[in-house]
């Protein structure tokens, strides 16, 4: 009828979800500063203690706090009406530490991306730093990778790499990773629709 609406899909708008200390979630937000590709709508986070949600608060960044006490189902049930509410396209995990249920990860399949400390498919999971070192490996690196059913599995859109020196150790590498991490998302970000690909199923 002459009534209908078109609903738009926006795909600059964007939420990150946290559990720590936000140090991806504060180099993605200071980039789209500078160039304003994208847009942080909201910080998704199951820990009240979260220090990245302090940097969302002082820059007015809606906050989204899931309740995982009352089970994954409620938490994601949140989730889910907020990012219809607000319209949030790309779902950015940036050391969430919970994992998302399988039917949340097919609803909005090939919009949910993460970050890993480690060249996947190798060492998915935690402690990679000090896996990488006891497996006596030359090269470290971090994987930004589209989420799904299986743990730090879903394909590959981009990675980074460095060497490991003899004197690293898992501290060294941790801090090297991370600063290669802090380039790498936002680099991945300015990039995702081509990375992703426009024929995928919506």
């Amino acid at each position: 009828g002459r009534d209908r609406i078109i609903m738009m899909v926006d795909k600059t708008r964007v939420m990150v979800m946290l559990s720590g200390r936000g140090s991806n979630f504060i180099a993605l937000a200071d980039d789209m500063a500078k160039t304003p590709h994208h847009r942080i709508v909201a910080v998704a986070s199951d820990n009240p203690q979260a220090k990245g949600l302090t940097y969302a608060r002082d820059k007015n960044i809606p906050i989204v706090m899931l309740d995982y006490t009352k089970g994954k189902a409620v938490a994601e049930q949140t989730l889910q009406e907020f990012i219809a509410r607000e319209g949030v396209y790309y779902i950015l995990l940036a050391g969430f530490m919970k994992i998302l249920s399988r039917d949340f990860v097919q609803q909005f399949k090939n919009r949910i991306i993460n970050i890993h400390p480690s060249l996947l498919p190798q060492y998915p999971g935690l402690n990679t730093h000090q896996r990488v070192i006891d497996a006596g490996e030359k090269e470290h690196g971090c994987s930004v990778h589209v989420v799904d059913e299986t743990l730090d599995g879903g394909r590959l859109l981009a990675q980074r790499a460095i060497k490991i020196f003899p004197n690293d150790n898992a501290a060294t590498l941790a801090e090297k990773v991370l600063a290669l991490e802090h380039e790498l998302y936002p680099f991945v970000l300015q990039h995702i629709d081509d990375l992703i690909g426009t024929d995928h199923e919506q």
